[in-house]
């Protein structure tokens, strides 16, 4: 029998919680494999609808670094598939029909900040993580899908710094700028995230579906509607100078 990879998100249970834990044993990165384990669990999450609100929970000091480098840089048809991939995701996250609530241990580079600005309520670990849209400063030009998104979470001025212009935050600064609602210490981080969790969940579930669709929609089908010809016309980043 042949041996099956590890798998890189979790699901559990605890109590009217679905817990999706992401931790692949390195920086975090999102690949095709790895968006296919949380469709998986996202699909779990919305069939069952006991289940009131969900938490995602990244490894310690990274809570998601981005696009896996390998398949970004391998050709352009493969990195503008794995950006589509992703944005679908990031969209389909945006709206789901639970309460969402990130755990945001370390470090969320680029789609690992767009996945911050999809979920509902973000905690992030006091430290010196970096957090931010970081594409400008590799070359790579932020897909319209994911302008959409930042445009609709960031706060004023910061949109244009976080951006336009790459600029990076600590956990503090991505407050005020929107990338997350809380700082708590990094060792109380799940617990608050998982108590919050649990106030949510006493939300009426169908309740909040339809209201969160309501509010977002527009910018769900913004970031959907034209994905495949947005990313159709990115390139490869230019390869970083030695040394």
């Amino acid at each position: 029998m042949a041996n099956l990879a590890p798998m890189s998100v979790s699901f559990e249970r605890d109590g009217a919680l679905a817990v999706l834990r992401f931790d692949d044993g390195k920086a975090n990165v999102l690949s095709h494999a790895v968006i296919e384990e949380f469709h998986a669990h996202l699909d779990q999450v919305e069939a069952d609808e006991t289940l009131g609100a969900t938490v995602i929970v990244g490894r310690p000091g990274r809570f998601c670094a981005g696009f896996d480098l390998a398949t970004m840089n391998s050709d352009a048809e493969s990195m503008r598939s794995l950006v589509a991939a992703g944005g679908r995701l990031i969209a389909r996250l945006f709206v789901l029909p639970t309460p969402l609530v990130a755990a945001c241990s370390g470090h969320a580079l680029a789609a690992g900040a767009l996945m911050l600005l999809a979920c509902d309520e973000r905690l992030a670990a006091a430290g010196g993580a970096k957090i931010g849209l970081n594409e400008v400063t590799i070359g790579l030009a932020l897909p319209s899908w994911a302008v959409s998104l930042a445009r609709y979470r960031l706060a004023g001025h910061h949109f244009d710094r976080c951006v336009i212009l790459g600029e990076l935050t600590d956990p503090d600064s991505a407050v005020p700028a929107g990338f997350v609602d809380t700082v708590v210490q990094a060792e109380s981080l799940e617990q608050e995230a998982l108590e919050r969790a649990r106030v949510l969940a006493g939300l009426h579930r169908d309740s909040v579906a339809m209201t969160k669709r309501r509010a977002r929609l527009a910018v769900a089908q913004s970031m959907t509607s034209g994905i495949d010809a947005d990313v159709a016309s990115m390139t490869q980043p230019p390869p970083r100078p030695a040394g």
